[in-house]
Formats: C-alpha cells, structure tokens, sequence
C-alpha cells in the first residue's frame, strides 16, 4: 500500500528520512553537475591565491632590478591567469545556476505530485494559502538555498583551504594567526547558526499563516463585503504581518551580533605585525609580505558571505521540512495500481456501511475507546444497473457521504460498498473513478475556455463536436454561443463570471461527455429555472438509459421519477421504496415530502401523478 491515490509511474526516488538528505537526493539527481561545480571551485581557488603570489613574485622582482622583457612576461602570466580565472567562474556560476533551478522544478513537481496524490480529507484539514505558500516561497527558498546559499559556502571552504597551502610555501610560521583565525571562526558560526534555525523556522511557518489568510479573505471577498467585515480582516492580516516583521527584526538582531567579522579584522592586523616580525629577522621578503597579505584578503570574503549564506541555508532547510512534511504525510486511501480493473455494469451494494470523519485517526492518536460519533450508521440497500436512486433527508444527514463512499472519495470505517459485487477498495482506483461521473451542487470550473471545462473529464481528448453535443444535451450550447468568443471563451476562476445555472449546465455537460457508467447528481439542477431544468430532465432520461443513477435532490420532480428512492434520517436509512410506497409506510418520508411541498406556492396532491404546481 502506497498510501497514493496518485504516482507516476517510473518516478524519481528520493530520500524523505531527513530534509537535509531530501535535498541533496534531489542534487544528486544530475551527480555530474556538482562535480564540475567542485572542480571550477578548486580551480578558481588555486588560480586566485596563484594571482596573489604573482604579484608579490613580481614586487620582489621589480625590487631587485628586472628587464622589461622579463616584466612584460610576468604581467601576461598573471593577466592569462586572471582570463583563465574569469572563463573558469562563468563556468562555475552556469553549472550552479542550472543546478539550482533544477532542484526547484524537481520538488516543486514532486510537491505537486504529492498533492494530487492525497486524499479529500488530507486536503480538507488543510488551509490552501499554507499549501501554496509551501509549493511556491518554499521551493524557492531551496533554490536560494543552493544558489547563492550552498554554492558560496563551497566556494568558501575551498577559499579558505587553498590559500593555507599557499602560505606554507612562503614561510610555514605564516600559518599560525590564519589557523588561530579558522578556529575562532568555527566556533563563532557555530554560535550564529544554533541562533538563526529556529528564527528561521519560525519565518516560514508564520509566513505560510499570512498566505494563507489572505487566501482565505481573498476566496471569500464576497462574505466579507456582504457582512461590511473589511476592518476586521484588516486587522487580523496586520496583526500577522506584524509577527512576521518582527522575525525579521528578530533575524537581523542575530545578524547583528555576527562576530566572524570582528574576529577576522583582529586577525588580519595581528598577522600582520608577526609577517612584519619575520621581515625584520630577514625570514622573508616584502614582496612574500605582500603576497601572504594578498592571501588574507581572499580570506575575507568567506568571512563576509557566511553572514547571509548560512541564513539561506537554514530557511531553505526550514522550507525543506515544512514540504517534506506535506510528501511524507500518509493518506487513508490507496490508488491500488494492481486491483480489480473492467467495464462497469452499474450494480451498487452497501452491505452494513458505517462511516465517521478521522474515526479510525482519532483512535490511533489518542487511543480512546470512544471515536466520534459515526456520519452513516450501518446502510445497507442494493441499487441495480440502470436504476435512479433517489437519496432524500435533513441537512446533515449524511446524504452526499453516501455518494462519495462509491468513488472512494472515502472509505467506509465498517461495512462494504460493492460495484459490480467486487469491494471498491479492490478496483484499480483510475478504473473505478474514470467510470463514475459526479455533479456538486458547489460547481467548481477552472479558469480556461468552456471547451477545456467541458472536456476536462474526458482528459482534453474530446472533439469539438463531442463537445458541442455534450452542451446541447445540457442545454448550454445556446447561451455559450451567446459569448462573442462562444466555445473558446476564458471564464473567470471557479467560473464566477457565470451564473449559476450557467455553471451547473456546464458541469452538466462535463458528466455527460465522460459517458460514465455511474452517475451522482448532488443537487446539480438547484440553480436552474423550471423550463431550463424540464429540458435538462428529458435530455437527462435519454442519456442515463442503462446507467446508474445517485440523485440528491430537494426538487419533488425529480424524486418522483426516481426509481427507488432511500430515506436518510441522522446517519441512518429509515425507508426505502417507491414514492407511494413510502407516503403509505414512512412517517419520515411524509414529513420531508411535505416540507419540499411547503417550498411551493401552488396546492400540492401529494398521491400520484397529479402535482400541480411542480
């Protein structure tokens, strides 16, 4: 059991047991691009301290009485080793840089992948600002984090390596303030890095909690100009701000405190005075003077990018754990890539099926013996090819679980639900869901043309008339010819630059261009006028021929032609049967038809075909 609803096949392996190691599985993807990046790093080491050794070859020579021949082969030896430094650093920064943004698109794909893979009650749990925050600053985060972050930190172990080989061969007695230097420094990072991880720890996560709070305020800018609330979400995303702000002044008070520098500035005066020392016992030469200065100075940049690499690399780690920890986050429900795979016929069976949100989680963390109360509480019915179930209840009788403990939106916490008599937790996943098409009341559309919306279910290999057929079936093909672009039309996000019934004909249209074998219609004609939906209806009769049907519905048209119809009253099935039937047999069913009936401003006769005013 993978814990997926969704992996790619042949996908790249990486190491989730750290988000150290997560990284560097990640760079080690293309392992030839960090050896060349070693290799220009030594290189442009060994080509600077060489430079610096140069010049003081030079002043010694200059000192001590050169020809100009001899000056002018000098100068081009230490010009062509710059030009061979410079041609090694532009090398240097493409494979870095290629590096980097290779990493990025590798998590942020593997992030992505994750999510599609998890459940409805993962993604339910999680607020989608923090989730984006995570897929978008945090993945770039690590790119920083590589590049300029790790690269640097690299290219400053080498600078502080070579140089020190360097010196050696001037005067060995050089080495000992730069090695006393290299100590106080380890010490001194080491002191700066334990202070700056949980401040920058605690940046991502309240920078994950501003995103999303605005994502939230920004999803429902309708209810909060509807309730005149602007003042307080203000103050609530100021209120946020401010505590991100202030870890940021809290980061550059550790910043502030950064004593490497201070160490490194003792350091260059006191070997200074001991090269000065060695001068004057007739050691070494002003010339090595100045060339074991010039070796100092390479030094100093080390010092200086370690203020702000290693701030990189710790929020890139902290980004790194927060993604990590969205991967590694296990779901209750399995894609099962090996399962039952095959046409569906339409029979559906629910055999004593309980379910409660996080019932089983809840008992695994705290160990109690008393799970939340159940949502649906032992329902059994059969439903056979071809047949209309209507599902009718109260709000919260737990009518649309029911339906999406077919597709294994969820699974049931006790019971079976079988398709065809085979359990739906032993289908193939793909198979099982690319067979059942579901309309919410809540339509959700994308922000692309009505062809890609209408083809979205067909996976975007639909033809314009398969299209075009599936609208008129819906009855959309009209009012989306009506749009100056007509097919081709961009609607806004969550198609809110449609009305209502416009969405829901649509997503209408989605379902009936998937040809499914199973349809769930949650409440789908709610936003429709009468005419419109009596037209739907009859298009409806036509194309469910030989299909399964689950129909949640509050009109009493269309409970009537159902085939059966169930009774949900608190999680439990109190009746099932024919209309009439149930008028005769179901106290429940009388009073839920009743007050469908009160919602019309026509007398209702409630026995037979003879509703007037429907």
């Amino acid at each position: 059991m993978s814990g997926k609803e969704f992996t790619v096949t042949g996908a790249y392996a990486y190491d989730h047991r750290s988000p150290v190691r997560w990284v560097w599985s990640h760079v080690m993807r293309y392992p030839w691009l960090p050896v060349a990046f070693v290799v220009t790093v030594i290189g442009m080491a060994a080509l600077q301290s060489w430079s610096a050794v140069l010049v003081g070859n030079a002043f010694d020579a200059v000192v001590g009485g050169i020809t100009l021949e001899q000056l002018t082969r000098l100068a081009l030896i230490i010009l062509g080793v710059r030009i061979a430094f410079g041609i090694i650093d532009l090398a240097n920064s493409f494979v870095v840089q290629l590096l980097a943004q290779l990493t990025e698109r590798n998590t942020r794909e593997e992030l992505y992948i994750s999510l599609l893979g998890k459940s409805l009650t993962f993604h339910n749990r999680q607020r989608t600002g923090d989730i984006m925050a995570r897929a978008t600053n945090d993945v770039q985060q690590i790119n920083s984090m590589i590049n300029p972050g790790i690269s640097l930190i690299l290219e400053s172990l080498v600078s502080l390596t070579v140089p020190l080989i360097a010196i050696t061969t001037i005067h060995p007695q050089l080495l000992f303030m730069p090695v006393l230097f290299l100590v106080s420094f380890a010490w001194a990072l080491r002191r700066y890095n334990n202070q700056l991880k949980p401040v920058a720890g605690a940046l991502r996560q309240q920078f994950g909690v501003v995103n999303a709070g605005l994502a939230e305020t920004v999803s429902g800018i309708e209810v909060v100009k509807g309730y005149a609330q602007e003042p307080a979400e203000e103050r609530k995303f100021s209120a946020n701000a401010r505590r991100y702000r202030d870890l940021f002044v809290r980061e550059g008070g550790v910043q502030a405190r950064y004593l490497p520098l201070l160490l490194y500035g003792v350091m260059l005066g006191l070997a200074f005075g001991h090269a000065l020392l060695l001068w004057r016992t007739g050691e070494i030469s002003i010339g090595q003077i100045i060339g074991y200065m010039g070796l100092l100075e390479v030094l100093r940049f080390p010092t200086f990018i370690s203020l702000f690499t290693f701030s990189l690399v710790q929020l890139g780690i902290a980004g790194a754990e927060r993604m990590l920890a969205t991967i590694t986050t296990k779901t209750e429900l399995d894609e099962n890539a090996g399962g039952y795979s095959a046409p569906i016929q339409g029979e559906i069976r629910f055999e004593n099926v309980s379910f409660g949100y996080d019932a089983v989680a809840a008992q695994r963390t705290s160990g109690s013996a008393n799970p939340p109360a159940p949502v649906l509480r032992n329902i059994s019915f059969t439903a056979r090819p071809g047949e209309t179930i209507a599902i009718v209840g109260q709000t919260g009788a737990g009518k649309t679980t029911l339906t999406r403990l077919v597709n294994r939106i969820y699974d049931a916490t006790e019971g079976r639900v079988l398709i065809d008599g085979v359990d739906v937790r032993e289908w193939n996943l793909d198979a099982l869901r690319s067979q059942i098409s579901t309309i919410e009341q809540d339509i959700f559309l994308f922000s692309r043309t009505i062809a890609e919306n209408i083809a979205f279910g067909a996976a975007g290999n639909a033809t314009r008339e398969e299209i075009e057929w599936a609208a008129r079936q819906a009855q959309a093909h009209d009012f989306i010819l009506s749009f100056p672009d007509g097919y081709d039309t961009i609607i806004g996000e969550r198609g809110m630059t449609l009305s209502g019934g416009q969405r829901q004909r649509i997503a209408i249209a989605r379902a009936f261009l998937t040809n499914p074998r199973i349809l769930i219609l949650d409440d789908s004609t709610s936003a429709i006028d009468s005419a419109t939906e009596d037209q739907i209806q009859r298009a409806m009769r036509r194309i469910l021929t030989g299909r399964t049907t689950l129909l949640i519905t509050h009109r009493i048209s269309q409970i009537r032609w159902a085939d059966r119809i169930l009774v949900l009253k608190n999680g439990e099935l109190v009746a099932q049967g024919t209309h009439d039937e149930l008028l005769d047999t179901s106290e429940a069913y009388r009073r839920i038809f009743l007050r469908y009936d009160a919602g019309h401003t026509a007398p209702v006769a409630i026995r037979g075909r003879r509703q007037e005013g429907v």
